[in-house]
């Protein structure tokens, strides 16, 4: 909010120049959020699907909880009045490749009723294809 007043006084200064550079920074601000809230969503996706494919068996609410992180990621993702995606193809790759490993470790202590660590748990499962199947489940939409 802070930032919303230097912008206004920069702007009735008529100094534009800081005014595009606070823009270009408030910018950032929103990317970075809408790329964590797309995290958190993607790491609730990978902890379901790690549960998933290690015990081989799938619930109704692991299911829900799938499909509501999916949902989510849409929602946030989209342009609303520019059109297009705020995170790219590459970009949500590599938002898995950073979420995995704490996906991993929450769906340890939830997996096989949390008898195996982070280690063990991360044995039964083939990384790349959990990456893999949820890089095609969250671009679908793009």
């Amino acid at each position: 909010m802070e930032e919303l007043f230097e912008l206004r006084e920069h702007i009735e200064q008529g100094n534009y120049a800081q005014a595009l550079f606070l823009v270009e920074e408030m910018e950032e601000m929103s990317k970075d959020d809408k790329i964590n809230k797309i995290g958190s969503f993607i790491e609730i996706f990978l902890l379901h699907l790690i549960k998933k494919h290690a015990e081989k068996r799938i619930t109704r609410s692991w299911e829900v909880s799938m499909r509501n992180s999916l949902d989510n990621i849409e929602d946030v993702n989209k342009r609303r009045k520019a059109g297009g995606y705020y995170v790219n193809h590459e970009e949500m790759k590599a938002i898995i490749d950073r979420r995995y490993q704490r996906a991993l470790r929450r769906a340890s202590l939830e997996a096989f009723e949390g008898q195996f660590d982070e280690s063990e748990l991360g044995n039964k499962v083939d990384e790349d294809q959990v990456k893999k199947e949820t890089l095609q489940s969250v671009i679908r939409f793009q």
